[in-house]
């Protein structure tokens, strides 16, 4: 397809004919069917939602390939409208487009949808197995036609993968703003989001899919590699020195699939089991994992020599994480270091999958017998959970990576609480990244190169090493550990081979890092040091942006971490600050009405009014949590807002005065 083909098919949106039908694909990663939860008369409301893109003539043609689609896979996708041409990061100018900041936007939802980057790239899902871009095709190419006609005068809303449409705005309004899954509370359990979503109403985002920010695994690949530093420090008395230790998870597929890289990169063995054949090749032939082995008794013997080697390897399993947990405690393996990423949000859905199934036995189990389904998954935790209390007795240091395995062990039942009700093992937020990281300002800062150029992102590594080393030298001893291991991290990452899809980069920054590096790419871009404009994000999983009571504000404890004031106040006052588009989501990395998460993203385009935007947005995006943190009297984040005073005047916030808790004790005895 040439360039001019490419803008023209955009341009076009839903085709006025009927294009012809697209055969399903079975090379192709699909989401598993989902459950036949709908009534009759809400199959035909659903129905009636798909039809009203399309003209009355092709209604009655498209009925019954959709409904089809809806008892074949639980949803209607509309695979006869999925695009002819490849759907991938471009460079900015590919997009045909009257808005510059629109077309990142477009260059940002390609990307989510890139097959390399994607999880169900023809279900238009990203990562998480239900972290969906839109809801069907209709939707995708109404969105693009919609960004392709914008002006810098204009506003698209986006309803749960639906848009709405253009309104008028401003030039310093955001281009687009995104709600994904905001239901009345009342209606946030997880049959509700299968009914609402088969009904064509409401989609899950996730975190970084439904906000057109994910990059890759190379963003979660950051923040594991600091959380297994981190854990590594916890149990060597400070040091992050991971050789010859052990690191034991499960999950390969989306977010999940950087584990190996990041357990490589922090210098152990990891073992990382999966249950999908398909993930496990696309980690291995992109070089993210070293080694797979589908034998338990291989497993050992291979594990047990990298041991004795101080080995630094990342081997998949391919099976289930139960059967290596309970080898492992039988064979009295000692586990250094245990997580799990599994997507237990979705535990109904694919996001688990039970001992002693296979991974099409489960598949079909889940659709046709999700009761019994549901026994088994509830069953496979219970021993799941037996075998890692075997082994942390044992020694090994075991953290929740903030997929519900805490919580939703509970619910099965498993030997997961302690007798005040508490659960035996801390959130990775809650024990390392928290009170590390976030009470401090430091959180997943990201950029792309809207040239698609790896020559402009090696440009940006340059330039943001040269900001970070500048900042070390004047900053707080708190601070110190954070600044060296992004330092780091930076130093490395070209060689790491992290991209996959858009030429992007994350590192942890504070406010003033993230700005001083925004400067200086958008005085870059100014001065042709880099080739075009650069896209700001970050992961919703940060200081601010993500009320979350199991992971990112795990670590509150004022009684307030069930609230979800911080991510609303987090997105509206980026929409007004300068960001180029905004989302609020509920669900993402927790589950279904367990979270509520804000982002953003903001094109730099060389120019002082980008300068300006990103000053003001960015010590707002970072500053608004460290407030929350600092209320709810967390040390390090009382230390942070009081530095974040001292250096804008203009910032005045309320800070806690501490009580004696002896003397409230007394009061009770």
């Amino acid at each position: 397809m040439t360039p001019e083909q490419f803008k023209a098919a955009i341009l076009e949106g839903i085709p006025s004919s009927v294009p012809p039908k697209k055969e399903y694909d079975p090379n192709i990663n699909h989401a598993p069917k989902r459950k036949d939860i709908l009534t009759q008369e809400e199959k035909k409301l659903a129905l009636q939602n798909a039809l009203r893109y399309f003209p009355t003539e092709h209604h009655a043609e498209l009925a019954i390939e959709f409904l089809y689609e809806l008892n074949t896979f639980g949803r209607i996708y509309m695979y006869r409208y999925r695009p002819d041409y490849e759907l991938k990061a471009r460079h900015i100018d590919e997009f045909p487009h009257k808005s510059k900041q629109a077309a990142a936007i477009m260059l940002m939802i390609q990307n989510n949808l890139d097959y390399a980057v994607a999880q169900h790239p023809h279900e238009l899902i990203t990562y998480g197995g239900n972290g969906a871009v839109f809801q069907n095709w209709a939707q995708y190419r109404l969105t693009m036609k919609y960004l392709a006609e914008m002006t810098d005068e204009q506003t698209l809303t986006m309803y749960s993968g639906h848009p709405m449409g253009l309104y008028p705005s401003h030039k310093d309004a955001p281009r687009v703003v995104v709600t994904n899954g905001m239901m009345i509370p009342n209606y946030s359990k997880p049959d509700d989001w299968e009914r609402f979503n088969a009904l064509g109403v409401t989609q899950y985002g996730q975190m970084t899919a439904g906000s057109y920010m994910y990059i890759g695994p190379q963003g979660i690949v950051h923040g594991t590699t600091i959380t297994i530093m981190n854990a590594g420090r916890k149990i060597s008395n400070g040091k992050a020195d991971l050789a010859g230790k052990l690191f034991v998870s499960a999950g390969l597929g989306g977010m999940s699939g950087a584990q190996p890289k990041a357990g490589n990169i922090a210098g152990c063995i990891s073992v990382i089991a999966e249950v999908n054949g398909k993930a496990i090749h696309t980690r291995y032939t992109q070089g993210w994992v070293d080694e797979v082995i589908e034998d338990l008794d291989e497993l050992c013997e291979r594990v047990m020599i990298a041991k004795v080697n101080h080995e630094v390897i990342s081997i998949a399993y391919h099976g289930n994480i139960v059967d290596v947990w309970e080898k492992f405690a039988r064979e009295n393996i000692h586990v250094d270091l245990g997580s799990d990423q599994t997507s237990l949000h979705n535990p109904w859905a694919g996001g688990y999958y039970p001992v002693g199934l296979s991974f099409d036995e489960a598949n079909d189990m889940m659709a046709t017998q999700p009761e019994l389904f549901k026994e088994k998954v509830r069953e496979s935790l219970c021993r799941h959970v037996a075998a890692i209390n075997k082994l942390t007795a044992q020694g090994m240091y075991f953290f929740d990576y903030g997929n519900a395995f805490l919580l939703e062990s509970s619910r099965a039942g498993a030997d997961i609480l302690k007798e005040n009700g508490d659960f035996k093992y801390p959130s990775y937020v809650q024990d390392i990244m928290g009170p590390m990281c976030f009470d401090y300002g430091f959180g997943p800062f990201r950029w792309v190169c809207s040239s698609n150029d790896p020559n402009d992102l090696a440009e940006t590594d340059r330039i943001a090493t040269e900001v970070l080393e500048e900042l070390r030298q004047e900053s707080p001893v708190e601070i110190q550990q954070q600044m060296a291991d992004n330092i780091h991290w930076i130093k490395e990452a070209g060689r790491n081979k992290l991209v996959v899809g858009s030429q992007a980069r994350i590192l942890y920054a504070d406010a003033e890092g993230r700005i001083r590096i925004a400067e200086a790419f958008n005085k870059a871009i100014a001065n042709g040091t880099l080739s075009a404009p650069v896209i700001l994000g970050r992961d919703h999983h940060d200081v601010s942006g993500t009320d979350s009571p199991y992971r990112e504000t795990s670590n509150i404890y004022d009684g307030s971490r069930y609230t979800a004031d911080m991510a609303i106040q987090n997105v509206i006052g980026d929409s007004f600050r300068g960001a180029t588009w905004v989302s609020i989501h509920n669900g993402g990395g927790v589950g279904w009405g367990e979270v509520i998460n804000g982002g953003f993203g903001m094109l730099l385009d060389g120019t002082e009014e980008a300068n300006k935007r990103l000053q003001n947005m960015l010590f707002w995006d970072v500053n608004n949590g460290i407030t929350r943190r600092s209320w709810a009297r967390n040390e390090g984040a009382v230390f942070a807002i009081k530095r974040a005073m001292k250096a804008n005047p203009n910032l005045k916030v309320t800070i806690p005065n501490m009580t004696n808790t002896d003397m409230i004790d007394k009061l009770f005895r």
